[in-house]
């Protein structure tokens, strides 16, 4: 059995409670009816990248063992808005989940199974007893192990129900688009209408017969569809799709019904500059978000290729550590050829004159990248990985989850920073040297719906930006279902629209296809189309208050706190000690004034800290991370040369109060149970 995770002392779980279940037909569940399963916990939230990147995790597994394994999502939400039923809903049917989904808005079950982060795994036996309290990414590999020690075990002793588990399917969304995610305007001569040719009659094949070349048109990113669809300027002619719609990883031709080129859940988009896009072979770059790749689409033969990536998540390619003891992380390019680099999550893109690249929002590893089309050059361009709100020199700041970019005409870059709630600017030198700066935003747990100055302003998970004709900012605040707008002028921040269902991207069309005036193009991802929204004249001013995620604040004492956080490699790994400890702990907090001692970053994964009496209470930043390498020892116990290795993390955020009956020590689980 695996040491790392089975516990000695059998606990039983605790039932399962919520507000009400999804993708079950209407039934409620209780861990009764799930005795005879082997059941696994996923504690997720739906703006949480890592919580997504689990989800496709865990779908191998779930199909593998689907006659013994029941997994159940528990949705314990960050922001307000994933408390709403319509819009988790909706997120449950956008990612495909298959499998039952709790609704545990006020955080019930979270506390039960004392969960502390996003995502944390829970398994439980067929007995009902919790074998296994994992955190963070990358626990495949030894679930996959796991599993079958339990299903060994518990058909020997009778205790395991082999058959179908208590999924129901909803009804699907149906329409040209689901869930779309970002838009791109291809000009006229640029968009696949434009070279399509003529056909027998002499009229322009397609839609360019209707003169819809004319006035260009747009390319969307149709993500719940697995590819991209060509719209006219009305939003409602089709004037060509690429992909085939099915969820995949494969290059070739794209265009029309006849294509084998596949996406998985595409979403930012860029149209080089005409002279590089001659050079390069393709038009335009892609965001492949959960294959982990860019994507380049040559709009004058359909065809798609992959550019950079290799297809393995970033956070999971075990490797040095990303910071030194200084916080500063690594900035400029990567090695070797662009498909061999690992990538995570790209979400957006954008195309740089400064750095003459494209500029991509590295969602799932908190970092700016930089891919350039001519060489095939990866770069990291800003960020030290860690998740947060730190402004500074480039390689020592932190981004959380950047979902957005645009560029303003002084060169420099817009960041809509999803998980800081925040606007964010890369301001680029003409050296080439990055600052980042903060315009609007926080910290992780702090958001809100509130106009005036930007000290104070509040936004609500933003995943798009545009420059707006005055300098001014536009910004899909998407989980306030609004376009705000920042005035680098006044430092004030102001309403545009509301009422939008998740707006995902924001851009500006100066087509006057609709009007004499420009206007805001919006993607509104849960209503399944694009739009135009006017610029009012006069904006508005909104105050509905500025929040902070709500989660039970851990009691510890002023003074010393023995921090622990317990990691044992599952069977068939082990630590991968040959350069050193492999595992390593970065610590800060908010206020930076709690810690009085034990903040910054070392290898070990216990540190005494010294927590300042003076502050009575604040947020622990803690991230662990750990290295473990596949096969059996050698005999000298060492790790076997070419072995498969694995990188373990997690960043943890506990809120913590300070009184004098509060705990001593404080102890998480990366991979581990008591």
């Amino acid at each position: 059995m695996s040491e790392t995770v089975r516990t000695h002392a059998r606990v039983r779980a605790s039932e399962l409670v919520g507000r009400n279940w999804l993708n079950t037909g209407g039934k409620t569940l209780d861990l009764e009816a799930l005795r005879g399963k082997i059941v696994l916990l996923d504690f997720w939230t739906f703006c949480c990248i890592n919580c997504l990147h689990v989800l496709d995790e865990l779908r191998p597994l779930e199909e593998q063992y689907s006659d013994v394994l029941v997994t159940v999502g528990v949705h314990s939400p960050k922001f307000e808005h994933e408390a709403d039923p319509v819009a988790l809903a909706a997120a449950v049917e956008r990612y495909e989940i298959h499998h039952p989904v709790l609704d545990d808005p006020e955080l019930e079950t979270w506390k039960a199974y004392t969960a502390r982060a996003w995502p944390t795994l829970v398994v439980i036996d067929p007995e009902g007893y919790i074998v296994a309290h994992l955190s963070g990414e990358g626990h495949a590999d030894g679930l996959a192990v796991l599993i079958p020690e339990l299903i060994a075990e518990h058909e020997a002793k009778g205790t395991l129900h082999r058959g179908s588990g208590p999924y129901v399917a909803p009804e699907p969304t149906s329409g040209t688009l689901r869930f779309p995610g970002k838009a791109l305007f291809l000009p006229p001569g640029r968009g696949s209408t434009a070279v399509k040719g003529t056909s027998d009659d002499g009229a322009a094949a397609g839609a360019a017969g209707n003169g819809a070349a004319g006035k260009g048109s747009w390319l969307v990113t149709d993500t719940g569809h697995h590819r991209l669809v060509e719209l006219g300027t009305d939003f409602h002619t089709v004037l060509g799709t690429f992909g085939s719609g099915v969820r995949g990883h494969a290059d070739g031709p794209a265009a029309g019904d006849s294509a084998v080129a596949q996406f998985n859940e595409p979403q930012g988009l860029v149209l080089l500059p005409e002279d590089v896009a001659a050079k390069a072979g393709y038009d335009v770059v892609i965001a492949d978000s959960v294959n982990h790749r860019l994507r380049g689409l040559s709009l004058a033969d359909g065809k798609a290729s992959t550019l950079a990536g290799s297809g393995v998540q970033r956070l999971l390619e075990a490797g040095p550590a990303r910071v030194d003891e200084d916080a500063a992380g690594f900035t400029g390019q990567l090695g070797g050829h662009p498909l061999d680099v690992a990538l995570s999550s790209p979400w957006d893109v954008v195309w740089s004159r400064k750095l003459n690249a494209v500029v991509v929002a590295m969602a799932g590893v908190h970092q700016i990248f930089s891919f350039d089309p001519l060489t095939g050059a990866v770069a990291i361009v800003a960020g030290n990985g860690l998740e947060g709100l730190l402004d500074g020199p480039a390689h020592e700041a932190w981004f959380a989850q950047p979902s957005g970019l645009a560029e303003d005409a002084e060169g420099n870059i817009w960041v809509a920073d999803s998980e800081t709630s925040a606007l964010r600017k890369l301001a680029i030198d003409d050296d080439g040297t990055v600052t980042v700066e903060s315009a609007i935003g926080k910290g992780l747990f702090d958001f809100g719906f509130r106009d005036g100055a930007a000290a104070e302003a509040r936004l609500q998970h933003p995943l798009g930006v545009t420059v707006l004709p005055d300098g001014s900012v536009a910004v899909a605040d998407t989980y306030n279902g609004a376009v705000r707008r920042y005035d680098p002028a006044s430092g004030t921040v102001s309403t545009l629209a509301r009422g939008l269902l998740e707006p995902s991207d924001v851009i500006v069309d100066h087509t006057h296809s609709a009007g004499s005036e420009p206007l805001l193009v919006v993607v509104e991802a849960n209503k399944h189309q694009v739009v135009f929204v006017p610029i009012p004249k006069e904006a508005q001013q909104v105050d509905e208050g500025a929040v902070q995620t709500h989660r039970p604040k851990s009691p510890v004492v002023p003074g010393p706190l023995e921090l622990t956080v317990r990691f044992t490699a599952p069977t068939g790994q082990k630590l991968d000690d040959r350069w050193g400890d492999p595992t390593q702990l970065k610590i800060s907090s908010t206020p930076p004034e709690l810690l009085a001692s034990g903040s910054g970053t070392s290898v070990g994964l216990l540190r005494t800290l010294e927590l300042s009496p003076d502050v009575p209470e604040g947020i622990l930043h803690i991230t662990a991370r750990a290295a473990a390498c596949d096969g059996p020892e050698t005999e000298d116990g060492e790790i076997p040369d070419h072995a498969a290795c694995h990188l373990y993390q997690q960043d943890w955020g506990i809120p913590v109060v300070l009184q004098g009956d509060g705990d001593t020590e404080l102890v998480l689980d990366l991979r581990g149970m008591d």
